[in-house]
C-alpha cells in the first residue's frame, strides 16, 4: 500500500542579506512537522530554497562591484551552511537562478500570454526596491513610504506585462469561503479577505529598468517580475512542465505553504490566481507565522541585535535553540527573544524536568537491577494512571501539530515528563527497595519509567533531534528513534525485558544563571502573602463567568488582545495582555472568570470594561477557566 503523500514548503528567502533567526525559525518549525509527518508514516517531500533575482540585488552586487551570480552565490551558501547547523531534513533546495526553475517560469508565462491571462500595457507608480512591490499612492505611509518596510519608495514609468488577477478576484473569494483552513491561523485569513473585497488592480509582471531576472522568451528587454518567479519554485522544483513530471504528479497540490505573515499577500492572493489561470489545483493550506522582537526591540543591524543563528546554536546547542523558539510563543503570534528566557527554558525545562526524569530513573535501574531492564509482573492503579496519560498525550500532540500549534504540542508532552516525575515521587522505589517483599512492584515502577522515556524519547524527536537520539541510545536501543512509528507512542511494553541500559552523561546540562536572572520560585519555599484582606474586602470584586465570543490582536501592539465577551444579561470589551500566550481564535468559546465592576480605563485608545484572570510561573501563562459549563454573568463566590 501506498503511503500517504506530505508536501511541505517553507518560503524560498531573499539572498539581501544573511540568514537571521526569523528564518531559522520558519524552516525549523517545517523541519519538526516534516520529521513529526514521517514518524507518523507518510512519504514526506520538504523544499526550501533561496529566491536571487531582482533589482535590490543586482544593485547590491553593483556596489560591491561583483558580478549578481556570484554575489547570489555567496549568500546562498550562508543560507546552507545554516541549514546544516540545524540539521534541517529538507528533500530539494530550490534557487531561482537553477535553469530547471527558470526554464518552468519562461513557459508559465508564455502560456500566460498566449491564453490572454497576462497583456503588454504601462505602468506608472510607486515602487518599493526592498520588497520588489508595487503600490498605489493611497496606499503609502506618510512621505511615500512603503507600507510593508516603511522605506522609501520610487516613481517608476515604464513599458510592462501585466497579469489579469482582477478578473480572479470573485473566484478567489468564493474559494475561500468553500475552503476555510486554507489561510491560517484565522486574524490573517480575515486580513487577506478584506484586502481582496477592497477590489485587485492587474499586477505588473515585468520590468524593463534592469537585467538581473529571467528574461521573458518571446520579448527579452523585460524580466519576469520577481513574485512570479519566486511563486513558481514550488511547482518547478517538482519537475512541472519539465520531461519528468512524476513529482509534480506525486506531491501536488502542497499540503502547507509555510510563510511569514508579511508575504500571505502574495502566496494566499497572487500565487492562488496564477495556478486558477494555469487551470491547476490550489496548495491545501497557506500558514502565516509571527515575527521576532529581540528584548522587546525590533530586530536591525544599525541596533546591533539580529540573532545570528549559527552563533546562537554554537553558544547553547541545537535542541536547546530549537526547543525554545517553538516553545516560547503560540505559533502565529508574534514573539520576543530573549537571552534570559531561553537559559530559563533549557534550565528548567531540559535539564531539570526531562534531564532529571532520564538520570534518575537510569541510575535507579543501575543501582538496583545492574543496569539491565525489570520484568514487569504487578500493576496498581497509580501505573495505569501513567499508561492513560500517554495515550491521551500522543492524540493531543498529533491534533497540536495538524493545527500547527508547536507550543502546544511541546507543553503537552511535557505535561507527560511532569507526572513521570511526580510517579517517581509517589512510587518512591527508594523505599521500595529496602523491602526485599517488595522487588516485584520496584521492578514493575522501573519498567513504567523506562517505558515512559521510551515513549518521550519518540515524542521529542521532531523538536530534541539529538537529545531524543541520546535517551534512545541510554535506554539501550541499538536502531535510530527517527526509525521508529508514531504509533509505539500509544503502544506500552514494548521496551525489551533484559535490555541492558547504557547510563551517560546528562543530556542537557544546566547553565550558570547570573543573580538577575533568577526568577523562577524554588520548589517547596512558599511565596510570601503580600497582604492579608478581609472577607469584606473580598466582596468588593464583583467576580464573573464571562463567555469568550470573539478576539483579535490590537494593531501595533504585541502584547494584547481585544476580547468581546458574554456576561449573560450584557456584552462586554476587554483589552488583555495575552497575545504572546493566546491565539485569538483558540480563546473563543471559552468561559473565563472576569473583574466586571473594574473602572474601564482606554489602553491604545481602546476602551476595556474588565479584566480577566490568569497564573504565571516559569512556563508562562495561563487563564482561569472553569471546570464545566455554567452560565454567562454568573457570581464567582
Amino acid at each position: 500500500m501506498d503511503k500517504k503523500t506530505f508536501y511541505l514548503t517553507t518560503p524560498i528567502y531573499y539572498v539581501n542579506d544573511v540568514p537571521h533567526i526569523g528564518h531559522a525559525y520558519t524552516t525549523t518549525a517545517c523541519d519538526v512537522l516534516a520529521r513529526f509527518k514521517r514518524l507518523a508514516g507518510y512519504d514526506v517531500y520538504f523544499l526550501t530554497g533561496t529566491d536571487e533575482h531582482g533589482q535590490k540585488i543586482e544593485r547590491s552586487a553593483q556596489a560591491k562591484g561583483i558580478d549578481p551570480q556570484q554575489y547570489v552565490d555567496q549568500i546562498a551558501e550562508s543560507f546552507w551552511k545554516t541549514w546544516e547547523k540545524y540539521q534541517i531534513s529538507n528533500d530539494d533546495l530550490i534557487r531561482t537562478t537553477q535553469v530547471r526553475h527558470k526554464t518552468v517560469v519562461q513557459k508559465i508565462f508564455q502560456k500566460l500570454l498566449d491564453k490572454g491571462d497576462i497583456y503588454k500595457g504601462k505602468y506608472s507608480g510607486w515602487y518599493c526596491t526592498p520588497c520588489e512591490s508595487f503600490w498605489l499612492e493611497n496606499q503609502l505611509k506618510e512621505g511615500k513610504l512603503c507600507p510593508d518596510c516603511g522605506r522609501p519608495t520610487e516613481w517608476v514609468e515604464e513599458e510592462s506585462y501585466f497579469f489579469r488577477i482582477s478578473q480572479y478576484q470573485d473566484r478567489l473569494l468564493q474559494f475561500y469561503e468553500e475552503n476555510p483552513n486554507f489561510i491560517q491561523p484565522v486574524s490573517r485569513r480575515n486580513e487577506m479577505i478584506n484586502f481582496v473585497k477592497q477590489g485587485l488592480e492587474d499586477l505588473s509582471v515585468s520590468r524593463t529598468t534592469f537585467n538581473w531576472g529571467i528574461p521573458v522568451l518571446s520579448d527579452p528587454k523585460h524580466v519576469v517580475y520577481v513574485w512570479i518567479d519566486a511563486l513558481t519554485n514550488y511547482i518547478s522544483a517538482l519537475g512541472y512542465a519539465s520531461n519528468d513530471e512524476v513529482k509534480y504528479d506525486k506531491y501536488w497540490p502542497a499540503d502547507l505553504h509555510m510563510v511569514g505573515k508579511e508575504i500571505m499577500r502574495f502566496h494566499t492572493i497572487i500565487w492562488p490566481a496564477i495556478l486558477m489561470a494555469l487551470d491547476l489545483p490550489l496548495p491545501k493550506k497557506v500558514f502565516g507565522h509571527g515575527w521576532w522582537t529581540v528584548e522587546g526591540e525590533k530586530m536591525s543591524k544599525s541596533k546591533g541585535n539580529v540573532i545570528n543563528p549559527i552563533k546562537l546554536v554554537d553558544e547553547y546547542g541545537l535542541d536547546q535553540v530549537r526547543y525554545f523558539i517553538l516553545r516560547e510563543v503560540p505559533f502565529g503570534l508574534d514573539g520576543d527573544f530573549s537571552y534570559k528566557a531561553l537559559k530559563e527554558r533549557i534550565n528548567f525545562d531540559l535539564a531539570n524536568d526531562l534531564g532529571n526524569l532520564l538520570n534518575r530513573t537510569l541510575a535507579m535501574v543501575d543501582k538496583y537491577f545492574a543496569g539491565f531492564v525489570p520484568a514487569s509482573n504487578c500493576s496498581e492503579p497509580l501505573d495505569q494512571e501513567l499508561k492513560d496519560l500517554a495515550g491521551q498525550v500522543s492524540s493531543d500532540i498529533e491534533k497540536a501539530m495538524e493545527e500547527l500549534q508547536y507550543s502546544s504540542a511541546l507543553s503537552s508532552i511535557w505535561k507527560f515528563i511532569s507526572r513521570a516525575n511526580k510517579y517517581i515521587d509517589e512510587t518512591a522505589p527508594w523505599a521500595l527497595a529496602k523491602d526485599e517483599g517488595k522487588k516485584e512492584r520496584l521492578a514493575t515502577v522501573m519498567y513504567n519509567l523506562l517505558e515512559s522515556l521510551r515513549i518521550i524519547s519518540i515524542m521529542t524527536s521532531p523538536f530534541l533531534i539529538l537529545g531524543a537520539e541520546k535517551m534512545w541510545q541510554q535506554l539501550g536501543f541499538s536502531d535510530q528513534v527517527k526509525e521508529r512509528s508514531w504509533q509505539e507512542t500509544k503502544e506500552w511494553n514494548i521496551t525489551p525485558v533484559g535490555q541492558a541500559i547504557q547510563k551517560g552523561s546528562p543530556i542537557y546540562p544546566r547553565l550558570e544563571l547570573e543573580k538577575e536572572e533568577i526568577t523562577a520560585p524554588k520548589k517547596g519555599k512558599k511565596e510570601e502573602v503580600q497582604e492579608l484582606i478581609t472577607i469584606d474586602d473580598f466582596a468588593k470584586l464583583d467576580l464573573r463567568v464571562g463567555k469568550v465570543l470573539a478576539a483579535e490582536k490590537v494593531e501595533k501592539a504585541d502584547k494584547l488582545l481585544k476580547l468581546q465577551i458574554d456576561l449573560g444579561t450584557e456584552k462586554r470589551q476587554v483589552v488583555s495582555g495575552i497575545a504572546q500566550h493566546y491565539m485569538p481564535d483558540s480563546l473563543i468559546g471559552k468561559n473565563i472568570i472576569l473583574v466586571a465592576n473594574l473602572k474601564p480605563v482606554k489602553l491604545r485608545g481602546i476602551e476595556s470594561a474588565g479584566m480577566i484572570l490568569a497564573a504565571t510561573d516559569a512556563n508562562g501563562l495561563v487563564l482561569g477557566t472553569l471546570d464545566g459549563e455554567v452560565a454567562p454573568g454568573s457570581k464567582v463566590k
